[in-house]
């Protein structure tokens, strides 16, 4: 079974008429990339870009991938020499490709010296990552680095073992640094505020204290582009893998699923050579802010609502929280309300980029679940929900539709759906949250005083915030949520 997987994973052999195979011999290429978080959105995305870009103009431009926590990726691409098949799923259909961009994947707690040496191989002249956004150890309050995060404090003990992206970036680039290797261009692709600047501050950090009186590994030779990325991955299930054996003829334990849709815009600011991205579809431009403030508030910002709302009234897919009209309305008045705090975006109409969107949320064949996206949401909302509402309040505008996301934050943080379901709340301060809330009375205002300290730099938000976020949050707690969703989308329909 392992030789026939094989060979029909591998480009170049025989593959089904219906699957679309590389136009290239993977083995011609060598590594140029690496990738630290080989998770299903990486190869949905960043790897397929890679292997279209491959095919369009070859190129030294194959991916290590690199784990940081887990075997089970490497389990799953290795023995398929990282080869695997990409499932497409369209309203109306299935579509396969294979994908072979991908040669290799290290665990990083089994082997740190071979990430390290990774990163810092002369071959090696692009790194990208998504780790999401808890792995970023930066304080809230300053945006530098927090000192006091575990893995920052084990990281700086420990130079040479590293355990958090961090420290194995400055580690990489340290030794490359040592050995005169060439120029590196290191690019986040996790949803976060001009997240290579963010990454560029946290590693200069880093390096500061690890090394306060010698030379700074990071110069004009290593470039921190910033870049949104764009395509809804859900998690992989048994029905992904039965359905890529019946796509390509033979069973895959890499397979990943995805939607049409791909975006990737990237800021053009490289160190030195990239792979033809563009070709695949990439756009390059001066500045990735406005792309990525769209995204975050927009489409982000919208899945939280849905996912939140959405999971204590019952809905396991936003599918399903889309075909409710009324949720699909307070959807449209969080995108609307998203779109009041953005400047105008050369080549793009918002009306259009929310009506697609809300397509995209609509298609039935994504199973994108509401608990998976409901999790980490104190990392999330800060960017998506909690900047608009002081733009807002600072402009004089209105935070309705933005207040009634944080009151189901709130609502959800209470870990029951209004069924009774009990679940885990799946965020880094799930502890802290716990915590606060033991011995609280389930009342609006007790809710808000004791969580609204914990979305960093919300706490301490003006009455005119916690009056219409807890007047939606009571409504949540006394009637439902559906009835609370009902009465927004009342509310709305009221106001305009």
């Amino acid at each position: 079974m392992a030789e026939q997987r094989n060979a029909a994973l591998t480009a170049g052999t025989r593959p089904l008429p219906a699957v679309a195979s590389p136009a290239y011999i993977p083995e011609d290429h060598g590594c140029g990339i690496v990738h630290i978080g080989v998770g299903a959105f990486h190869r949905a995305h960043q790897a397929v870009y890679t292997d279209a870009a491959l095919s369009a103009a070859g190129g030294d431009w194959r991916i290590i991938g690199v784990s940081l926590r887990s075997r089970d990726q490497a389990d799953r691409l290795n023995p398929q020499d990282g080869r695997y098949s990409l499932i497409v799923r369209h309203a109306d259909r299935d579509e396969a490709r294979l994908v072979a961009s991908i040669d290799k994947v290290i665990v990083a707690p089994d082997d740190p010296a071979a990430v390290i040496a990774a990163i810092a191989d002369p071959a090696t002249r692009i790194v990208t990552i998504t780790v999401t956004e808890k792995a970023y150890p930066a304080d809230q309050s300053t945006g530098r680095l927090d000192i006091e995060e575990p893995t920052v404090r084990h990281d700086l003990d420990h130079p040479t073992r590293p355990k958090g992206l961090i420290g194995y970036l400055h580690a990489g680039l340290k030794r490359r640094h040592e050995a005169g290797s060439p120029p590196l261009t290191v690019i986040s692709c996790d949803n976060l505020p001009a997240n290579g600047r963010l990454l560029r501050r946290l590693v200069e950090d880093f390096a500061e204290r690890a090394e306060p009186c010698g030379p700074t590994p990071i110069g004009e030779n290593v470039r921190f582009p910033s870049s949104m990325v764009d395509r809804i991955t859900p998690a992989t299930t048994s029905r992904t893998y039965s359905d890529a054996e019946r796509l390509i003829g033979c069973s895959d334990a890499a397979a990943v699923e995805t939607e049409p849709f791909t975006q990737w815009v990237i800021e053009d600011d490289f160190a030195g050579d990239r792979p033809a991205w563009d070709k695949a579809g990439a756009l390059f431009v001066a500045d990735v802010e406005p792309y990525e403030r769209m995204k975050l508030r927009m489409l982000n910002g919208t899945h939280s609502l849905l996912a939140y709302a959405g999971h204590v009234a019952g809905y396991t897919l936003i599918a399903q929280c889309v075909a409710d009209s009324s949720l699909a309305a307070v959807a449209r008045m969080q995108m609307r309300a998203a779109a009041g705090t953005l400047p105008p975006i050369a080549g793009v109409d918002l009306d259009t980029y929310a009506s697609d969107l809300m397509q995209r949320f609509s298609n039935k064949a994504i199973r994108h679940e509401t608990y998976q996206i409901a999790m980490d949401g104190t990392q999330k909302l800060p960017p998506r929900i909690c900047m608009p509402i002081a733009e807002n309040i600072a402009a004089g505008q209105s935070i309705e539709p933005f207040a009634f996301v944080i009151a189901a934050w709130m609502r959800y943080c209470l870990g029951e759906t209004d069924s009774g379901e009990r679940y885990a709340l799946r965020d880094p301060r799930e502890d802290e949250i716990n915590r606060r809330l033991a011995g609280a009375p389930r009342e609006a205002n007790a809710l808000y005083a004791a969580l609204a300290p914990v979305l960093p730099g919300f706490g301490g938000s003006p009455a005119i915030v916690e009056e219409a976020v807890t007047s939606r949050l009571d409504d949540m707690l006394n009637d439902g949520m559906c009835a609370a969703i009902e009465a927004e989308h009342a509310s709305g329909s009221a106001q305009g």
